[in-house]
């Protein structure tokens, strides 16, 4: 817990008189510590969102003696890094494995951060594959049944990807010159896919 009276954004430096006598505001310190207002603010996220990312452990809080949270200015990385993962199409899973990496009380190192970094290179390099993969699919068949396309009488003749599941069979897995995925109850067990 922190004190009742500290004062969310506060740092160490007196407030100065401006040029024109005014008060000027303290510049901000990575040592201040944010109300979950002031972090939704800066990091454009609501409120809801950011408890939302608590109670998954990605952002941690203290609180005050009122119980008011509050976040070290190092959380904004955290939630730049968390939506940039989200941008790209990793999962909130996969960010809190790579954000339990790192200290939660303080701003981790930039050593620490690479590490992070690293560990997704590989995730992120599958992610613009499976895009290039996706690009491609959408000019040509991509199973959903309409058979409009004239590539469609030869990928997808009477339907077939239909046997699969419903959807756009060939877009969501499968290369349509292989054929649709297999039917439900044999290998492959069609169930399991279904929520692709």
């Amino acid at each position: 817990m922190i004190a009742p009276d500290a004062s969310p954004g506060a740092t160490a430096a007196a407030t100065a008189p401006g040029a024109d006598g005014a008060a000027t505001p303290p510049r901000p310190s990575r040592h201040d510590l944010l109300t979950i207002g002031q972090l939704a603010e800066r990091s454009g996220l609501a409120t809801s969102a950011l408890r939302y990312y608590e109670k998954l452990g990605l952002l941690h809080a203290t609180r005050t003696t009122g119980g008011q949270r509050r976040y070290i200015r190092a959380a904004l990385r955290r939630v730049a890094f968390i939506r940039a993962a989200q941008r790209v199409g990793l999962s909130l899973d996969e960010a809190k494995v790579a954000l339990d990496r790192l200290p939660e009380n303080r701003a981790p190192s930039s050593e620490e951060w690479v590490g992070v970094a690293e560990s997704w290179q590989s995730r992120i390099d599958e992610q613009i594959a499976e895009l290039e993969r996706l690009k491609a699919k959408l000019t040509g068949c991509i199973g959903c049944g309409c058979l409009s396309l004239s590539r469609c009488a030869l990928y997808n003749a009477a339907d077939r990807a239909a046997a699969a599941g419903p959807g756009a069979r060939y877009l969501l897995t499968r290369d349509p010159s292989t054929g649709p995925e297999p039917v439900a109850g044999q290998a492959g067990a069609f169930g399991r896919q279904g929520g692709r």
